[in-house]
């Protein structure tokens, strides 16, 4: 199949095609006339890094999965480095969670404080001010 082909199958532009193609992603082959031509193994690589974009894989990160279905695996995750980048992006994950309860936790207590706050709230008392920015509203 040519490029526009694969492109309307794969659900994205030549141009991202091509720029898999320059990052060394997608093979670079072409027919007698010069046009670029896929098959089937084409698209399931492109598949494959759409899944893994989509799961929040940077580009670079899906090249060992893209690697081990080139070398002929039946599915791109079976190989030791795909199993390694799985392992790199639970413990960023886990991090990122980490990081999101502690935000939470802060913002749940500034809500509780300023619904107190709210509540006893008299005319002419003081300003309020926030903790998070230690600046008065």
């Amino acid at each position: 199949m040519r490029i526009g082909e694969l492109a309307a199958r794969a659900g994205t532009t030549t141009r991202t095609l091509r720029y898999y193609e320059s990052r060394g992603l997608l093979p670079a082959r072409r027919s007698d006339n010069g046009y670029r031509t896929y098959d089937d193994r084409d698209l399931r690589l492109l598949r494959q890094i759409r899944t893994l974009q989509d799961f929040g894989f940077d580009l670079e990160e899906t090249r060992p999965f893209v690697e081990c279905l080139r070398a002929g695996h039946p599915e791109g995750d079976s190989c030791p480095a795909s199993l390694a980048v799985y392992r790199r992006k639970l413990d960023e994950l886990d991090a990122l969670i980490g990081q999101l309860s502690t935000v939470r936790e802060t913002v749940a207590r500034q809500l509780a404080r300023a619904e107190l706050a709210a509540e006893a709230e008299v005319p002419g008392g003081p300003e309020p001010v926030c903790e998070l920015g230690g600046d008065p509203w």
